[in-house]
């Protein structure tokens, strides 16, 4: 196939898929091997703001509350969250905050989601969960700074439409909202308060529900999220899960629906972030691990930016634990990198698309074209990868 490659740009180069990336649950920042793999991501590719589960959760120590004088009184501690914001900062990505999961003594109930065992319960009081929200940003403009987290927004729980997530129901989540999003905007009116964090597969109703929510209420909202994941079913096996794939076209269309779901809202106008995507929404699927793999994402890391304004990949790094600790170094965890830094295939067109060019040349199926400001011009080509088994594409090599 000949490609023709006019002298003149005709875009620029969205560079929305480096605006975040996804990481295991917030504490285990702490760790070595994770910060290490962190640090190689930085240098290699750089992604602008981190976004994981786990902040509020047990995890971090954050919430702690103690009787005195036969009083419930609560302080806010911090020890372990500076670590991580710190460790952060110093290689040069700042946190995509989600509040979430709920502290086991403010919960309402006993539910949980993974191995580590996130809460998925309303608070069992608003107030205090108010004073916590205020509490951690507070803490956190103390520490860094207005105007550096006035940059990182912040995201109202995970997935609510989701029962494994959040056990209350959508009508339950539109007040967590209208609490969480206040207690944001009384620290400061500037702050990027948003979601609803969408799992794939809501009906559009969920959505307008919730713009309808926020524009009777006249909430504060600065961006509207949602997730995306192309893999179906899962066929569970021993250590692993394989699951049906529908095409890489599926993630883009899931991109671009809010925007569509919205239309007429104010909420349409809104930044829109897709705060998770990869194909498979399981950390033990093999696909992960494959050459396949990359080749399948490169479409959407080369077009998404047409459709959002970020799509984060989930997740860096195989630091991960949702359904326990991994096994084996290829255990089709969601990393771009395994334990101990190894490479993955879709880790390296992350490295290929972070040397091309800002200006477009040239864009396809199966190769995109560019040209940097002074000149060079680089190629970035893959073959269309067939999901439903067809036949491989062959791509020939150019001088």
């Amino acid at each position: 196939m000949r490609i023709d490659v006019p002298r003149q740009p005709t875009a620029r180069l969205c560079d929305a898929w480096r605006h975040c990336v996804g990481t295991g649950r917030f504490d285990l920042a702490l760790r070595r091997d994770y910060q290490d793999s962190l640090a190689l991501v930085q240098r290699e590719i750089g992604f602008r703001h981190i976004r994981g589960h786990g902040l509020l959760s047990d995890g971090t120590g954050i919430h702690q509350p103690y009787e005195h004088a036969g009083e419930r009184r609560v302080r806010h501690a911090f020890t372990y969250v500076d670590q991580i914001v710190d460790a952060y900062l110093d290689l040069g990505i700042e946190p995509f905050l989600e509040l979430g999961f709920m502290p086991s003594q403010l919960a309402s109930g006993e539910d949980t989601v993974f191995w580590w065992k996130g809460n998925i319960t309303p608070p069992r009081d608003e107030a205090e969960w108010a004073d916590l929200v205020r509490g951690v940003l507070r803490h956190l403009i103390d520490r860094y700074g207005l105007d550096q987290v006035r940059r990182w927004p912040i995201e109202v729980w995970n997935e609510p439409n989701l029962e494994g997530f959040w056990s209350a129901g959508q009508d339950a989540y539109h007040r967590l909202y209208e609490v969480t999003s206040t207690a944001v905007k009384e620290v400061d009116a500037e702050l990027q308060v948003g979601g609803p964090s969408l799992a794939p597969g809501y009906q559009d109703e969920w959505i307008r529900r919730f713009a309808d929510f926020v524009e009777s209420r006249d909430l504060p909202i600065d961006f509207v999220s949602r997730h995306a994941y192309s893999s179906g079913p899962v066929q569970p096996v021993p250590f692993g899960a394989h699951q049906t794939l529908m095409p890489a076209s599926a993630l883009l269309e899931q991109f671009g629906a809010p925007k569509r779901q919205l239309a007429g809202s104010r909420l349409a106008e809104l930044p829109l972030h897709i705060t998770e995507f990869n194909s498979s929404y399981r950390p033990d699927n093999p696909i992960h691990d494959t050459a396949f793999h990359a080749a399948y994402l490169a479409p959407v890391l080369v077009n998404g930016g047409d459709l959002a304004d970020s799509f984060s990949y989930w997740t860096f790094s195989d630091v991960f634990e949702e359904v326990g600790i991994p096994t084996a170094p290829f255990h089709g965890g969601f990393g771009l990198l395994t334990h101990r830094q190894i490479k993955k295939p879709t880790y390296h067109l992350y490295t290929f698309m972070a040397e091309m060019g800002e200006q477009i040349l040239a864009r396809g199926e199966d190769h995109l074209v560019t040209r940097h400001e002074d000149g060079r011009v680089t190629v970035l080509a893959w073959a269309p990868a067939d999901p439903t088994g067809g036949a491989p594409s062959r791509a020939t090599p150019c001088a």
